[in-house]
């Protein structure tokens, strides 16, 4: 039971194989993507419960693998992460027709991408994503990047991957608010661009959520799908990738406000974002309040959080959420960019959001 969806970039398509148990097909995969030493990036977590098994799988097919295990969680997507990594895969002595395999979550992801992007000017690297967050999203679409003290992913590359292994199986072992944190970019996609999907959640998000195999590998090809098909037509955000960002430029000023710590993961920090873009929608009189309130209630049947409110204490000030705005990726000719809704399903980019309304949705 699985799917094969094709992100169509010309020369540089590849495929991302969604389904449950393909861990076991990775080494027929990926052999005929490169020769000599292939550096296997993963963390301390995913290391403990899956490295073996990816090693003896692609020991089979005669891969000379070299892992590199690195400290798990957002402060290694850094730039002492990136020099630290860049070494540990020099001295495995990967070369240019190499592969650097990124085997873990969001962060392992996007900095195994960033660093095989810049190392050797250029060397390619497979995804084989191990949360669903970075199944769903940062997986596909070739953004890698790592974080600063003036904000998220503000230091990085667009550099996509040859090919990219969903396995649904390992979900299985993530812990429950990574697996909802991942779920909120799913729902993402509905709220975005299409609203039988998000009905759908409705009706079979917390079955999917719960482990049932079909629901799970259909709420994830179809988020892959979707995704794709984005890239396809703006790989570098240029117009409509920008869609993509739903949520972010709330969250990502969360995330900062909060210090990229534990209080508010990157999940999180979307979720609250959406609810916070739906409400800015109703305030400007673009988006119905029954389709924010059907938002922010999915949000909460499902165990994430849609308020300001919901982080832990203190509460992150207004001005500082403002400023962490202000650094955000979006800012163009000094103005912030919004990713608001006429409803769901029905997102649009804008520049021309009064400094007032937003001020009043992150006091509210």
């Amino acid at each position: 039971m699985s799917e094969t969806i094709t992100v169509r970039l010309g020369a540089r398509s590849y495929p991302v194989h969604v389904g449950h148990g393909l861990v076991a097909q990775a080494g027929a995969w990926l052999k005929p993507l490169a020769s000599g030493p292939m550096p296997i990036v993963t963390d301390t977590n995913v290391a403990k419960i899956h490295l073996a098994r990816l090693l003896e799988v692609v020991g089979e097919v005669g891969i000379d693998a070299r892992p590199i295990v690195l400290e798990a969680g957002e402060a290694t997507k850094s730039f002492a992460g990136l020099e630290k990594l860049s070494g540990e895969l020099l001295k495995t002595g990967v070369d240019r027709g190499g592969l650097v395999v990124a085997f873990g979550g969001g962060v392992i992801g996007d900095l195994a991408g960033f660093a095989a992007g810049i190392l050797k000017r250029g060397l390619d690297f497979a995804q084989i994503p191990t949360t669903l967050l970075a199944q769903v999203d940062s997986s596909v679409g070739g953004k890698t990047a790592i974080n600063t003290a003036e904000g998220k992913n503000l230091v990085g590359l667009f550099h996509q991957p040859r090919i990219v292994i969903a396995d649904t199986a390992l979900l299985a072992t993530l812990p429950r608010r990574e697996l909802l944190a991942g779920y909120a970019e799913v729902v993402k996609y509905g709220a975005l661009g299409d609203a039988e999907f998000f009905s759908w959640l409705e009706q079979n998000g917390a079955k999917a959520l719960a482990g049932d195999k079909a629901a799970l590998i259909h709420m994830v090809a179809h988020s892959c799908r979707m995704k794709a098909a984005i890239v396809a037509r703006d790989e570098r955000e240029a117009g409509e990738r920008a869609l993509l960002n739903l949520g972010h430029t709330f969250g990502h000023a969360l995330e900062a406000a909060t210090g990229f710590s534990t209080r508010l993961i990157h999940g999180e920090g979307v979720a609250i974002g959406m609810a916070l873009a739906f409400q800015l929608s109703v305030r400007l009189g673009l988006c119905p309040k029954d389709d924010s309130d059907r938002l922010t209630r999915h949000l909460k049947e499902a165990g994430l959080p849609a308020f300001i409110g919901d982080i832990a204490p203190p509460r992150p000030a207004t001005d500082a959420l403002l400023a962490a705005m202000g650094h955000d990726k979006k800012v163009k000719d000094g103005k912030l960019t919004f990713i608001l809704v006429r409803g769901l399903g029905r997102a649009f980019v804008t520049r021309d959001v009064p400094l007032d309304a937003v001020k009043d949705v992150l006091n509210g």
